[in-house]
């Protein structure tokens, strides 16, 4: 008798229906995913019964409890033989348990990761319409990222895909929710209700990218880019002599004939009003009054505001009021005035560039540095947010 070599070759890939994980994700038990792939015309479609139906979503749902201790730390993925998945499979299920409703997210940002918080998320899910189950995953897989990477060295963004492996653009999302938690911002405020989640994630990526540790012009490009950058805060206070009377002088001066010509019909009257003044009276041009809404004294506030939110950052407390500080100092007195959303881009650019014909800042390089790193966010912020 001759011994025959046998191979053997035993198959146990893991298939996963993206349509069904995706109901799994949002939230809805295995009933009432089957009622609406149901409802979707699956049962004609592929000639099956609702009975049989059921039966394969809760097999689904049975892989997808057993991947989700995986997936809440996604480079295990790659180590365990438990499920065979395909490698775009494995980027596929990541990607998609972290996303998140931008909605739910907005309602989340800000607050405190507590028990408390996720206790409370029954009113997330009714105002947002997004099922409770759904609603606790993206509350869990926050508070997870958190928790990894609020006390790691280097870049945000980098240790989030490191650890979670996501795509660049929900890093960057993650990262800019991590700063705006971790640096405890105010956002519920009701005057910040108009503010969507891409405002807040644009203006903290902007943080980021500037004024936190991981930025070109920091010196400590080794610590933690989750918190400000502090000698740059303290470098704020340099600006502070910008405030003086004689100072807002010289700079809405400047400021006024760089952006000359090139504004509304609102916003011009407002700034060639405020140039009219003399001795605190206002010139009358025909039936028009110069000095309205946004004139002499507003004008005046408003340099003043842009230069008093760059020194309250460095306390804690005021750093935390940045947008309410944005919206009540600059956007609603200016909205009220008629400006459009171009007209604060040009005056913002003016007003930076102004500052550098300023001999208090330009006579220092160390001003100059500081003056651009924090107008750079500060005008990109206000253009951001400045919406209905």
């Amino acid at each position: 008798m001759h011994n025959a070599d046998v191979d053997v070759f035993v198959g146990n890939n893991t298939i996963i229906d993206p349509e069904v994980y995706q109901l799994w994700l949002n939230g809805y038990s295995a009933p009432e995913a089957a009622t609406i792939l149901q409802k979707r015309g699956i049962l004609q479609q592929y000639g099956a019964t609702y009975d049989l139906l059921l039966g394969d979503i809760w097999d689904n749902y049975r892989n997808f409890s057993m991947l989700e201790r995986l997936l809440q730390n996604p480079p295990r993925m790659d180590e365990q033989l438990t499920f065979q998945i395909h490698p775009d499979t494995q980027k596929l299920i990541i990607e998609s348990y972290y996303e998140f409703d931008a909605s739910v997210m907005r309602e989340i940002l800000g607050k405190k990761l507590s028990s408390r918080n996720r206790n409370s998320l029954d009113d997330v899910s009714e105002k947002t319409r997004v099922p409770l189950r759904a609603c606790r995953r993206q509350f869990d897989n926050l508070k997870q990222v958190f928790k990894v990477v609020e006390d790691m060295m280097g870049s945000l963004v980098s240790n989030i895909r490191t650890h979670f492996l996501l795509s660049p653009n929900l890093a960057q999302q993650y990262a800019a929710i991590v700063f705006i938690t971790n640096n405890r911002f105010e956002t519920s405020k009701k005057k910040l209700s108009y503010l969507t989640f891409d405002d807040f994630v644009h203006c903290a990526n902007q943080m980021i990218t500037h004024w936190s540790y991981s930025s070109k012009d920091c010196r400590h490009h080794d610590d933690m880019d989750v918190d400000f950058d502090r000698d740059f805060l303290h470098s704020l206070r340099d600006l502070k002599p910008l405030s003086d009377w004689k100072q807002l002088e010289e700079h809405k001066a400047l400021t006024i004939t760089k952006v000359r010509g090139k504004l509304s019909t609102s916003a011009s009257a407002d700034l060639e009003g405020s140039s009219k003044v003399i001795s605190g009276h206002t010139i009358r041009t025909g039936k028009t009054h110069h000095l309205h809404a946004l004139g002499f004294f507003n004008i005046q506030g408003l340099c003043k505001n842009l230069i008093n939110i760059g020194n309250q950052l460095n306390h804690s407390k005021d750093m935390r009021d940045l947008f309410i500080d944005c919206v009540e100092k600059v956007v609603e007195p200016c909205r009220q005035a008629g400006w459009t959303q171009h007209d604060i881009r040009l005056f913002l650019r003016a007003y930076t560039e102004a500052g550098h014909r300023m001999e208090i800042i330009s006579r220092s390089t160390n001003m100059v540095r500081a003056w651009d790193r924090y107008m750079a966010v500060v005008s990109s912020c206000l253009v951001q947010i400045y919406h209905s």
